[in-house]
């Protein structure tokens, strides 16, 4: 059997690979694992995205929780990193997030956060995992009295506004924001959380009705919030996924702002403050090239992990560092939440534009968004990570890597879940890369395919 746990926990298609009776045997060794160790009666806080699938999952995970005698806390739809603060606050065993972030409405996905809201090490997943494919070898199932109890609590997301606004104290007052919630978990919490600090808030899909999360909006699909930002004449527009734990923007000329840009602009505004801690920022490989001769530029270091934010996260924990993330738009702000948080991303953004003055077209000129060039190569899954044994294929990437010494970069990346290499490109000119990555990508595919 493959790995249950991706990069983000258990994704699948609701009902058919992520069914009700995974969720609950999630439930029963995610309690067992993450809570067990305790001296009280544990307690996981739960919580969900905005899909029609969550009530199912929800229940099942909490109907095992609840069998191996632990208690839940169901606090309902929420942003993913709500679940991360609010189990840290109220001092929870874990956490667990129903959400399959910005994949469409048929996917869901399990991810727990232990009781200092942070991901799951890959050893205590490992240890969820060998509990199900185990039979639950091990575990007590308590009866009478001894069995958990749900207690549901939606009310608690008010907590994350408080905690949100209060982190980033601003007087939005005469500012027009364009938000666009993705018909998922961010429709409640960002729009009050801009109202708090006096926004005059535009508000474009935030009617979810169960089937249509992430359905050509939200921060996959911007062309619509890119519109109606000029069309109101806004000073930003923000952009959601569907569990709300990334954020990408468009300026008020309709541009659209990505991740990186916005660690730039808020990494050296943070710097500006003494609050960047070390003065470094933690990013991915493929960050853009233009961020590192940002971070040059302005005497800030760059730590670079492999892809996925929870490593961009174990590598800020161990240098102490404040802000990291992808260009994605998971970013992270580790003295206010132990994940990506879009609304917190949305307020330290906003905060450059209050302290500054500036609008958000000029501000995010602080670096040069280098052009890339991104193609994959389909080939045989047991050749994907040893594309460097062939000499043609070595030679090739030498090449290029010669080429584009100083003004570019080649990058080279297995799919960690597919049968594929992506080839990635960057320099000044796009037609060049686009060119050199589609003959690079056809040489690997005819050679290992």
């Amino acid at each position: 059997m493959a790995r249950l746990f991706g990069t983000d926990g258990v994704r699948g298609v609701a009902n058919d690979e992520l069914t009700p009776m995974l969720a609950l045997q999630l439930g029963q060794a995610g309690a067992q694992v993450l809570a067990g160790a305790t001296n009280h009666k544990p307690t996981i806080m739960v919580g969900c995205d905005t899909r029609i699938s969550g009530d199912m999952l929800a229940n099942a995970l909490m109907a095992g929780i609840c069998s191996v005698g632990a208690n839940a806390v169901y606090v309902g739809v929420v942003p993913t990193p709500a679940v991360a603060y609010l189990t840290r606050k109220h001092k929870m065993d874990a956490g667990v997030v129903i959400s399959a972030s910005h994949n469409p409405v048929e996917f869901n996905g399990i991810k727990f956060f232990d009781g200092n809201g942070y991901k799951l090490s890959d050893e205590l997943e490992d240890k969820i995992e060998y509990l199900i494919k185990n039979n639950m070898e091990g575990v007590n199932f308590p009866t009478g009295t001894d069995i958990g109890k749900i207690d549901y609590n939606y009310n608690l997301r008010e907590e994350y506004v408080d905690h949100s606004v209060e982190s980033v104290p601003l007087d939005l007052k005469g500012m027009k924001i364009v938000i666009d919630c993705a018909e998922g978990a961010s429709h409640y919490t960002s729009f009050a959380a801009l109202k708090k600090l006096g926004a005059d808030v535009v508000a474009i899909h935030n009617n979810p009705d169960g089937t249509n999360i992430n359905e050509n909006c939200g921060s996959t699909h911007m062309e619509e919030l890119m519109e109606r930002v000029v069309a109101e004449k806004a000073a930003i527009g923000l952009a959601f996924d569907g569990d709300a734990d990334r954020l990408l923007a468009v300026d008020e000329k309709g541009t659209a702002v990505d991740g990186d840009q916005i660690m730039a602009i808020v990494g050296n505004h943070m710097k500006q403050r003494g609050e960047l801690k070390n003065d470094t920022i933690v990013v991915t490989v493929m960050s853009n090239l233009g961020f590192s001769l940002m971070a040059k530029e302005k005497n800030i270091k760059l730590e670079q992990t492999k892809v996925g934010d929870r490593y961009v996260l174990e590598r800020m924990k161990e240098i102490d560092a404040s802000l990291g993330g992808e260009q994605s738009g998971h970013v992270i702000l580790l003295n206010e939440n132990t994940t990506g948080d879009g609304l917190l991303s949305a307020l330290h953004l906003l905060q450059v534009l209050v302290d500054t003055g500036k609008p958000l077209s000029e501000l995010s000129k602080v670096m040069t968004v280098l052009p890339q060039a991104l193609v994959n190569a389909k080939v045989a899954n047991d050749k994907k990570d040893k594309y460097m044994d062939y000499p043609e294929i070595a030679d090739a990437i030498a090449k290029l890597e010669e080429k584009f010494a100083g003004e570019g970069r080649v990058l080279i990346r297995p799919s960690g879940t597919e049968p594929k290499v992506r080839v990635m490109i960057e320099g000044r000119n796009q037609e060049e890369i686009s060119a050199d990555a589609e003959a690079l990508a056809k040489l690997i595919q005819d050679t290992l395919s």
